[in-house]
């Protein structure tokens, strides 16, 4: 049996998971709502945060699957992509358990762990499979070979995804975190009521920022002509925006199954918890004759069980770090 402690601390949640030979048995989430009255996270806050969120979430972790510390048999944390000051705390505590406990130590790249996500739960996607991987940070196409050989077909060229709806809500004048808040006005309006460009980017890369500035000038000249623009037409204008969006990162998916001729489609990362990219997948899913895998929306947002599994599989394999790890704050699949 191998019991695996998971440490999440990439950028402003604390997480802490517990997975008992592949089976999650504890997931502890401790969010941090410092950053609301800012309108994004501050990473020195975050980092501060942490210090004081990681020990109670351990804690609570190993309480929830009721086990004793002791029967840890290796840590996994996230090295990196995210905040490095933020990292810092997570790698810094998960050397400390596993130099304590002389038990091993080992590394997880935040943005595999995303994709490894959906080993958590039945149904698991087969390899070769196709991962859209789309965030706060990232917005990425991976071709997923095995557990950890992974390519990357496509990427963001400036913004990703996550960061073009939470600016949107900026825009909008919507409370941080404003993704989820445009999410739930679109389900409510017309997605075809303003018409916003899609890049013509070659390839599978994708670009956010000349869209962010479409919607801009689009709100700023309808504010002109009626002060109570966004007032009278949240809706349609968080259903336009966010049909766009999706569109393009569809699109981009449909055009790598095609060249790929993969049909296991999976979507990870924070923004695949937005229902009209879950709903779109799906359609076009059953339009293409694709295995759809979408996870729980637990699992969506950053969180330890990820990291835990992730950890379990490269236990298996025997692949540990040493002491000397370091965070990276850019580190790609």
């Amino acid at each position: 049996m191998a019991i695996i402690l998971g440490i999440e601390s990439s950028c402003d949640e604390t997480s802490a998971s517990i997975c008992i030979d592949g089976t999650i048995c504890s997931n502890v989430i401790a969010t941090q709502a410092v950053h609301a009255k800012f309108g994004g996270v501050v990473p020195e806050l975050a980092s501060r945060a942490h210090q004081q969120n990681i020990i109670p979430a351990v804690a609570q972790a190993i309480s929830d699957a009721k086990i004793h510390k002791n029967d840890i048999d290796a840590v996994a944390f996230t090295r990196g992509p995210g905040l490095l000051g933020s990292l810092l705390v997570g790698t810094a505590f998960a050397k400390s358990f596993a130099l304590a406990r002389n038990i091993p130590l080992i590394e997880v790249n935040h943005m595999q762990a995303h994709i490894l996500a959906h080993f958590i739960d039945d149904p698991k996607p087969s390899f070769p499979f196709l991962c859209l991987t789309v965030s706060g940070g990232h917005t990425q196409i991976v071709l997923v070979k095995d557990y950890f050989d992974m390519e990357l077909l496509g990427q963001t060229i400036d913004d990703a995804a996550g960061e073009a709806f939470d600016k949107t809500a900026k825009i909008l004048n919507l409370p941080y975190p404003g993704g989820p808040l445009v999410d739930k006005y679109a389900q409510l309006g017309n997605p075809t009521a303003f018409q916003l460009p899609e890049p013509q980017i070659p390839g599978l890369n994708f670009s956010f920022s000349g869209l962010k500035t479409a919607i801009l000038y689009m709100v700023q000249k309808h504010e002109k002509e009626n002060p109570n623009f966004l007032a009278e037409h949240m809706n349609d204008v968080c259903a336009s925006v966010q049909q766009r969006i999706v569109s393009i990162l569809l699109n981009k998916l449909k055009k790598a199954a095609k060249e790929t001729g993969v049909k296991d489609i999976a979507i990870a990362g924070g923004v695949s918890a937005n229902s009209g990219l879950r709903a779109s997948l799906l359609a076009m899913g059953e339009k293409y004759k694709w295995n759809v895998f979408i996870p729980k929306f637990e699992y969506c947002t950053d969180n330890a069980a990820m990291i835990a599994v992730a950890g379990y599989q490269k236990f298996l394999v025997q692949d540990f770090v040493g002491q000397d790890i370091a965070p990276l704050a850019r580190w790609h699949v």
